[in-house]
């Protein structure tokens, strides 16, 4: 019995569990969860009778469900009647209303007309200002692009490249991007690198010119800059003898003095001629616009073609250079051909010392050090070979001047000259040897115009005349002057025992000197060297020149015995004289001649030589005119016996030695007795 009943109870408990799976699935049915599919599963899930039990409590529900619909119709119904009752009677003051809202409406869109059309206008006003205001912004953003580009263009008219690179450079970097997306933008964009092209094609124009310029320019900068040397050395010279308190003692001969003095006004008169053209002195620098190759040099430098730039101007000046240095064929014949040369050159050298040291690379020293060596070379070549066709001293003498201003001149800009100083050495021997040229015939003319006669002097004037020109001492003369000067003038008139060529032979040999110590100054020497560079030209003067011109003198057909006789007496005084002329040296260069290097002149030996080829040639014309007696003389043949009477020719004869005899007196004690001895065994053989 417990059992059936628990039987049931099972039963029981299962049903109640279906049911409340039936509702569960109803209730998920009517909430509208999808999908259906899970809960329809769950009741249909292999029980027998389970869609029947399942469509039964469908039904219920439904059912339910219809009786909950009808109770709330019951119950709302006459709410419902009363509303539909409440719109009939709305339905007449809705028609009413229409008709007021339908001529409202008319009235409103009447009188909106005109607010329509002033909305549209202003809502174009709108658009048109939001236009412009766009517009503005744009143009905010173009205009300093058109602003660069006309500075772009403005400065390419007025020649200013580099700014005007500077100027393409912001706009590609900055102002461009900005408004790329614009036409007029790309074809700024494009022209740029023809402007770039431009530019340099105008500044390589510019550079060329500025080059030719230069090479038609260069004499006139060079011929400045000398000029400035020349100052600046005469300034300099000025200075020293200033402050140089033995100078004047030094110099104290006058002809030193005045040609100085000369000199420097000559120099001074030539600046102030040179002031009254030019209000202002000009540099070298001044006379020359480097800006074209500033210019061309930064725009290739920006550009990025520096190195092409240097290497085409190195290229363009080595070309100019070999140009410069080319001589004229007649460049030896004037000075000014020498001078012309010499500017040209050291106006070259200027411009590039000047690039040298504003421009950063675009010449190095290496590279002028370079170009100056090589147009050493040339120069030197050049002056070796024109200045051998030089036969004027005086012209050699200006070209050596040019020579020490043009040497000066460049060693003030840096360069190396000592080679055009060991240059002047070889022309000096060339200057002296036209030196000695011109003085053989100097004394050659004073030979011929030589009377061969003792100089007569009429008075005291007179021989201080004659003494100031020439070292003579009388000491006759001297003892009067020490112990009766008041009976002086008692002792004039009288003969001096020289002619007239001795006074004349001595000037010219200080004549030499003078010559001679032109070319040794400005040469950077030592005093001693220029001591004896003197003493070595005057001992060539001496002995090679004077020596020929007398050895020709001995040896003319027309001079005589009497004039023999001068030439030793000459010869002797010129020998004595020598003495002096060394002193001459000494003072002029201010070396002792108790030197141990001082040369000494070597006059002893070349009057020497003259007086012995004199009295060699005087025996010789006293035995021709002894021969000459012998050979005129008419002999008696057929007689018997001598009558006790010298012949007439040798009467003749006689008479001539003894009137030579007393011509002879005048000669030199050594030589006087010689010829005594001769005519005296002449006399004795013909008694």
């Amino acid at each position: 019995m417990a059992r059936k009943s628990k039987s049931n109870l099972s039963e029981l408990c299962l049903e109640e569990n279906k049911d409340q799976i039936y509702e569960n699935a109803l209730a998920e049915i009517q909430s509208f969860e999808l999908p259906l599919g899970t809960t329809l599963r769950s009741v249909y899930d292999d029980q027998p009778n389970a869609h029947q039990k399942f469509m039964e409590k469908l039904d219920a529900c439904i059912r339910n469900h219809d009786r909950e619909i009808e109770k709330m119709c019951n119950f709302h119904h006459q709410g419902f009647v009363d509303a539909i009752t409440e719109l009939l009677k709305v339905r007449a003051d809705a028609e009413k209303l229409k008709v007021q809202v339908t001529d409202t409406n008319r009235r409103l869109q009447d009188a909106g007309k005109e607010v329509i059309s002033q909305t549209e206008e202003i809502i174009r006003c709108r658009v048109q200002q939001r236009n412009i205001t766009t517009v503005v912004e744009k143009l905010q953003l173009c205009l300093p692009v058109l602003e660069m580009y006309s500075k772009l263009k403005e400065q390419m008219n007025v020649k200013r490249y580099y700014s005007a690179l500077k100027t393409m450079e912001q706009l590609e970097n900055l102002y461009l991007p900005r408004v790329s997306q614009y036409r007029f933008c790309q074809i700024m964009i494009e022209n740029l690198p023809k402007l770039r092209e431009e530019i340099k094609e105008i500044s390589m124009s510019d550079l060329k010119d500025f080059l030719e310029s230069i090479r038609k320019h260069s004499d006139r900068i060079g011929e400045t800059a000398m000029k400035q040397a020349q100052q600046q050395k005469t300034f300099s010279t000025t200075l020293q003898k200033q402050n140089n308190v033995n100078y004047g003692r030094n110099m104290h001969l006058g002809r030193s003095r005045i040609s100085e003095s000369k000199n420097e006004m000559t120099l001074k008169r030539t600046f102030e001629d040179d002031d009254e053209h030019e209000d202002e002195v000009l540099t070298a620098q001044d006379l020359v616009d480097f800006s074209p190759v500033y210019r061309c040099l930064h725009i290739y430098s920006v550009l990025g073609d520096g190195e092409i730039f240097e290497n085409y101007y190195r290229k363009q000046r080595r070309k100019q250079a070999r140009l410069v240095l080319q001589p004229q064929s007649s460049m030896h014949e004037t000075v000014e051909g020498y001078r012309r040369y010499f500017s040209q050159i050291v106006g070259f050298f200027v411009v590039e010392d000047h690039i040298l040291h504003v421009t950063q690379g675009l010449v190095t020293r290496t590279y002028t050090d370079e170009l100056w060596n090589m147009a050493l070379s040339k120069i030197v070549a050049v002056l070796r070979t024109h200045s051998s066709y030089c036969t004027d001293p005086d012209l050699v003498l200006e070209l050596k001047n040019l020579i020490v201003v043009f040497a000066d001149t460049l060693q003030g800009y840096g360069f190396p000259v000592n080679r055009l100083f060991d240059l002047l050495f070889e022309i000096r021997d060339q200057y002296n040897e036209t030196l000695l040229k011109k003085w053989s015939g100097l004394f050659r003319d004073i030979f011929e115009a030589d009377n061969y006669s003792p100089i007569p002097v009429a008075n005291e004037e007179e021989y201080k005349i004659v003494i100031s020109k020439f070292p003579f001492q009388d000491p006759e003369l001297d003892k009067v002057r020490m112990k009766h000067p008041h009976i002086l003038q008692q002792s004039f008139p009288k003969k001096l025992p020289m002619s007239q060529s001795v006074p004349q032979i001595y000037m010219q040999v200080k004549e030499f000197i003078y010559a001679s110590l032109k070319f040794s100054e400005s040469l950077h020497r030592s005093s001693t060297e220029i001591d004896d560079m003197l003493r070595k030209s005057t001992n060539l003067l001496l002995t090679r020149t004077l020596s020929s011109c007398l050895q020709n003198l001995i040896k003319k057909p027309h001079i005589g015995l009497t004039e023999l006789v001068q030439i030793i007496i000459n010869t002797t005084h010129l020998e004595q004289a020598c003495k002096y002329l060394e002193d001459f040296i000494s003072n002029i260069t201010n070396i002792s001649q108790l030197t141990v290097h001082t040369a000494r002149l070597y006059g002893l030996s070349t009057f020497k030589d003259a007086r012995h080829a004199a009295e060699g040639e005087i025996y010789t014309k006293l035995n021709q005119k002894i021969d000459e007696f012998i050979q005129i003389a008419d002999y008696d043949w057929t007689m018997s016996e001598s009558d006790g009477r010298a012949s007439g020719y040798l009467m003749d004869l006689i008479n001539f030695l003894r009137s030579t005899f007393q011509v002879f007196t005048h000669l030199p004690l050594t030589v006087h007795l010689n010829f005594f001895v001769l005519i005296a065994l002449l006399v004795s053989f013909s008694e």
